[in-house]
């Protein structure tokens, strides 16, 4: 469990024989030029006349004049380039031997557009000029490096040092000779990616067309209005030195067979906890030090749950102070769409029925439900839950229409009764969603949107946040609704949702519109090492906040998974703007500073238990992970990330 730490965040002249610095340069060069002059010495007199002398210095003086090509395709193997600069490749992974290595001494990069992308690194050299519109913009570093620009690229900006690192088929890192040649790169590689993601060129009407003119400060963070984040810092004490990979002060309290095939981790506030695996459900007992197995299962062929012809359940939703789980099984396997779910009675272990989703007489489906609001599964007498589908977000119940409980045993084929909500006709292509402690709704799209709705209106969004390039595949919300957790491949969005309205009064999102003064978002990333280690094929899933379900609390910890990772990041830290972890960076403030759980298998789930079950001695209550075959209660020490 844990990993060791790594040099990945090392300022690379610290390294092996990879000082680079103006004078080495000008030391380099100078040394090129007596081994030119030495090597002419050598040659005999008669062989070298004052026409020849002549002629040769003609030639050197047109190449240092006309060396700088301005062809993107033919400047990137060129030393005398503008665009020339030192390139480094970061080998022994995290091992004590990591250690950063001199590639290139003296490369050139290019950004080439090519329509022979893949969505990979691979591309035909042949088109590499090709300008056409349909063409995706590519980053070339010599011989080396091809990378089509985009965020799996993992570019982490180090100010001080004039450097970018970022993976592509490995940790590279570019070291620039001058703060201008950093800025240059760094400009035309926003510009690059914003057209690779938006298909349309970086200008200002473009991207005032993209982002609208309320969020230009998520595009220009420097403009945008920090108060809110800057509220937000409490003053708990100095900010500790940027931490790199820090995991010596998490304890694993307990791990246990999880009988394999586990699909999801459903944790409750009282007094149990459960894992959907492929035969059942499996419980757990809740303690201070995470959850232990009870030894009870409900088995899915005959022991209880009706699986028929659907596949293992995905989602699992407890109600009814959790005394009750509906569980959701998807039509088509890789699809989450479902047209019904299934209502297990926790107690006798026992089905009580298979409900049907329907609106005006019409059979339809759900990708995802989840509770009314924060803390309402532990209302004994909860019988509504939402639900969304790709263009649907609605409010079901359970009860008859004159607020009875339907009668299950006499009951042909019991349907949910659609009590509120709006099927919208295109466009809205959602994707997961989450509630707030008063039942404010937040939803997230795969064009990267994250809307904002009112707990009495699922119609119109109050506000709708603008997609940065990568589709939203989970969302949390804090209890009081002014922050919110999206879920992207390579990153994680954390978003402020306070404002001040024209009356001075400051609001969320949920209840207004926010006007032109919202804060830039924030951004949690891996390092591109860490990035690399995870595995190209892994992404980020399942971005949660700690779990609190009183006014008045506060989350302390974000956690998300991927691969083999769990990654955790100081709630407090990330919203501190002084934090050394933000300082020379540009554009988009992004978070660095984690904790990271190594497990042995690909990680299913990650989340915090019920803030209830935190000890005195631990910042946090325990964490929990579920892997296909186990299941881990791991507590957070005292100490903060250094």
């Amino acid at each position: 469990m844990g990993t060791a730490q790594s040099r990945e965040g090392l300022d690379v002249s610290d390294a092996d024989s990879d000082q680079y610095t103006e004078e080495e340069e000008e030391e380099e060069e100078e040394g090129e030029e007596e081994e030119q002059y030495d090597d002419a010495e050598d040659r005999p007199k008669a062989t070298k006349s004052k026409a020849l002398d002549e002629v040769e210095a003609r030639l050197k003086s047109l190449k240092l004049k006309y060396g700088a090509s301005s062809s993107p395709s033919s400047s990137s193997n060129n030393p005398n380039s503008k665009n020339s600069l030192k390139l480094y490749l970061h080998i022994g992974g995290n091992t004590p031997k990591a250690k950063w290595i001199v590639s290139d001494k003296h490369v050139s990069y290019s950004f080439v557009r090519t329509s022979k992308i893949d969505g990979g690194d691979d591309y035909d050299e042949e088109d590499e000029d090709d300008e056409s519109d349909g063409g995706a913009w590519v980053l070339k570093v010599g011989s080396k490096v091809r990378s089509r620009v985009s965020s799996e690229m993992q570019l982490k900006l180090f100010g001080d040092q004039r450097r970018v690192d970022f993976v592509s088929n490995g940790v590279w890192a570019l070291k620039f000779p001058s703060e201008e040649a950093y800025r240059k790169f760094l400009t035309e590689f926003q510009d690059c990616l914003f057209e690779n993601v938006h298909g349309l060129k970086a200008t200002e009407e473009n991207k005032i067309k993209v982002y609208g003119k309320d969020f230009i400060g998520w595009l220009k963070p420097e403009i945008a209005d920090d108060s809110m984040w800057e509220d937000a810092t409490d003053d708990g004490g100095p900010e500790p030195a940027t931490p790199v990979r820090p995991s010596n002060d998490l304890l694993e309290e307990f791990e246990e067979a999880a009988n394999g095939g586990v699909q999801s981790l459903t944790l409750g506030a009282l007094d149990n906890s459960f894992l959907v695996n492929d035969s059942g459900v499996q419980v757990y007992r809740n303690f201070n030090h995470g959850i232990h197995g009870k030894g009870v299962s409900v088995k899915f062929d005959g022991g209880g749950l009706s699986s028929g012809r659907l596949s293992t359940p995905k989602k699992a939703l407890l109600m009814r102070a959790e005394t009750n789980m509906l569980l959701m099984s998807p039509l088509k396997e890789g699809k989450p769409n479902a047209n019904g779910l299934q209502q297990l009675d926790i107690e006798t272990g026992k089905i009580v029925t298979q409900w049907k989703f329907e609106k005006d007489g019409t059979d339809i489906t759900m990708r995802d439900i989840t509770n009314d609001t924060k803390g309402s599964q532990l209302d004994p007498s909860e019988s509504t839950f939402l639900g969304l589908d790709d263009n649907r977000l609605c409010q079901w119940d359970m009860r008859e229409r004159r607020g009875m409980v339907q009668n299950i045993a006499n009951a042909n084929s019991p349907v949910l009764h659609w009590t509120q909500g709006h099927q919208f006709s295109k466009g809205t292509n959602f994707q997961c969603f989450a509630t707030t402690g008063d039942g404010s709704i937040v939803v997230g799209s795969v064009d990267g949107k994250i809307r904002l709705y009112s707990k009495t209106s699922m119609r119109q969004a109050k506000t709708a946040f603008p997609g940065l390039g990568s589709p939203i595949t989970h969302v949390d919300v804090t209890y009081d609704g002014k922050w919110i957790l999206g879920t992207a491949d390579t990153y994680l969005v954390l978003i402020c949702t306070l404002f001040t309205d024209k009356d001075g009064k400051t609001k969320t999102g949920f209840s207004g519109r926010m006007g032109n003064r919202i804060p830039a978002p924030r951004l949690l990333k891996l390092t591109p090492l860490d990035s690399h280690l995870a595995g190209a094929n892994n992404k980020f899933h399942g971005g949660h906040f700690s779990w609190v379900t009183e006014n008045g609390k506060q989350e302390r910890h974000l956690v998300a998974t991927v691969g083999k990772f769990s990654v955790i990041w100081d709630f407090q830290q990330v919203k501190n703007s002084a934090h050394d972890c933000y300082r020379n960076q540009q554009g988009l403030k992004s978070c660095y500073c984690y904790k990271i759980l190594l497990k042995d298998e690909s990680i299913i789930e990650s989340r915090f238990m019920h803030d209830k079950f935190a000890v005195s001695d631990s910042p946090e209550a325990p964490l929990v992970v579920a892997t296909p075959l186990k299941v881990s209660s791991i507590s957070l020490s005292g100490k903060r990330q250094r």
